[in-house]
């Protein structure tokens, strides 16, 4: 199973790789049923991994010009406030059993697994129906109450299911602040490293323990499935690998529910 783990993470890199999105949302799922961590631990190490795998993507968007860097604080920073707020504060006090009906039991893992998986449905959603492939006008305004909201709503939602959230900020990002498609997906990789590498260290590195050779060593499979992915992207078409992972999750997402929610674990 960790051979399997692991190959897994390199495909996380490789979604990163070709389409700049994607590959992260997976990372919840290997963790989960794969190396077996609770939801906990499993929503924590994924935002070390997508904020460290979004770094490296960011980085180099931005040898290319794809980064505006004025956005990307000015979205990132009330989303790793959102994202430290519900990692800190929220996350360590969900009761385990929310409620009970009769012998069903909605528990504190059903609750973040099945919210994860309607992230993972609209993060599908957003790769084989995206409508926002060319962006706005390139002329960078700002709508800061709304960015503000989003940025808190998006950080919120990392926190919860540890996912980065890169199909929302993306179109957020073309509409809020009319910025071009390629320098949204470029400014939307370090908005993603933002909150969820400091919002990790700001929070469950400090509350939890983390196993570092673990994580590092998965972190560094997907770091090389991203610059595997990169160069294979030059043969291949992106539209077709988009909509190859959009289906993709799209069956994790049914794959988690159906685990959460009606396999008895």
């Amino acid at each position: 199973m960790e051979v399997i783990g692991f190959t897994m993470a390199l495909v996380v890199g490789l979604s990163l790789g070709f389409i700049g999105s994607g590959g992260s949302i997976l990372a919840v799922p290997v963790l989960t049923y794969l190396f077996l961590l609770d939801e906990k631990v499993a929503t924590a190490y994924s935002l070390f991994i997508v904020g460290s795998a979004a770094l490296i993507g960011g980085l180099h968007q931005h040898r290319s010009n794809f980064v505006d860097w004025r956005t990307a604080l000015v979205f990132g920073l009330p989303a790793l406030l959102g994202v430290w707020m519900v990692r800190f504060f929220v996350v360590p006090v969900l009761p385990d059993v929310f409620f009970q009906y009769e012998n069903f039991f909605f528990t504190r893992r059903m609750a973040m697994f099945g919210l994860f998986a309607l992230l993972m449905v609209g993060a599908a959603y957003s790769m084989l129906f995206s409508k926002h492939q060319k962006g706005g006008t390139g002329i960078v305004t700002y709508n800061y109450p709304l960015i503000l909201v989003e940025g808190l709503f998006v950080g919120a939602l990392s926190g919860l299911v540890g996912a980065g959230g890169g199909f929302l900020i993306i179109p957020a990002l073309v509409i809020l602040a009319n910025l071009e498609i390629k320098r949204a997906i470029g400014t939307s990789l370090i908005i993603v490293s933002i909150k969820s590498v400091i919002g990790f260290f700001l929070a469950d590195a400090m509350i939890i323990s983390i196993d570092w050779n673990f994580l590092m060593t998965f972190t560094s499979i997907t770091i090389v499935g991203i610059f595997l992915g990169l160069y294979l992207s030059k043969f291949l078409s992106s539209a077709f690998l988009k909509r190859v992972f959009g289906y993709f999750i799209m069956i994790m997402a049914v794959f988690v529910f159906v685990m959460e929610f009606f396999v008895k674990t």
